[in-house]
């Protein structure tokens, strides 16, 4: 009796155990099909390829200076958010941006309370709208282009940029609202291009983010270290860029 009570519990202790191996097996699988659908973790050339493609060089060429140079603020970025739109959206807008002081290391970042204050302006309106604002807010000229779902403007030179405004269009979804908000509110502050290529970011006008994505706060943690500077040559920035993506290693998660 006694024997045959020990061969059970061996027989019982390998099924156990089997099924144990199953199911850790079972997990290690889950959670890399999760990886692979949302990673967080990015290599160093991956980074650096995102910061090369989207700082340098423009989404609209013919709008700011020298598209090939660095561009960012270098003092204190005051915004005021205008909504036009029939939806007030000004909430919204403002807890996003509010947001970014703890998302983005060496940005400064405040609200006036007057538009003529700020150096960075968020209009935020309705389809309908979106021409006219472009043409005679943005650009003061009413045969001028209005082109794409939103859009950013910015003024920089070798000093940095003096200016940014951007156009939000609010009565077209939850997902259009949050998408042109997250995206045209990060360009103005200097990644000004778009690229295909960057699937986990939202300077890609193919993908689908709406947030200010892991893989994006690496882009700008970057470009707002204090060893990049605005006016930097693409060559400048690649010698840096390397000590600089250790530093940013250490608070980007």
């Amino acid at each position: 009796m006694s024997r045959v009570y020990t061969v059970r519990n061996r027989l019982r202790g390998l099924a156990a155990a089997l099924a144990a191996a199953i199911f850790a097996v079972a997990l290690a699988s889950a959670a890399g099909a999760r990886s692979d659908a949302a990673p967080t973790g990015f290599s160093d050339r991956e980074l650096i390829d995102g910061f090369m493609k989207t700082v340098f060089g423009l989404e609209y060429r013919t709008w700011n200076w020298q598209p090939y140079l660095v561009k960012k603020y270098t003092g204190n970025v005051s915004f005021f958010v205008r909504n036009i739109s029939g939806n007030d959206r000004r909430r919204d807008a403002t807890a996003f941006i509010r947001s970014l002081r703890s998302k983005i290391r060496g940005l400064s970042l405040d609200f006036a309370s007057r538009p003529d204050d700020a150096n960075f302006v968020v209009y935020i309106v309705d389809r309908n709208q979106y021409e006219g604002i472009v043409r005679n807010e943005i650009y003061g000229d009413p045969a001028a282009s209005a082109p794409g779902r939103c859009l950013v403007r910015v003024l920089s030179d070798e000093r940095g940029i003096s200016r940014s405004t951007a156009v939000i269009v609010a009565d077209e979804g939850e997902f259009l609202f949050h998408r042109c908000l997250v995206e045209e509110v990060l360009q103005g502050l200097g990644p000004m291009n778009d690229n295909r290529s960057l699937t986990h970011s939202v300077f890609n006008d193919a993908s689908r983010h709406s947030e200010f994505t892991v893989y994006d706060r690496y882009i700008l943690n970057m470009l707002y270290h204090r060893r990049i500077r605005p006016g930097m040559t693409q060559q400048q920035a690649r010698e840096v860029l390397p000590s600089v993506l250790r530093d940013v290693r250490r608070f980007v998660h």
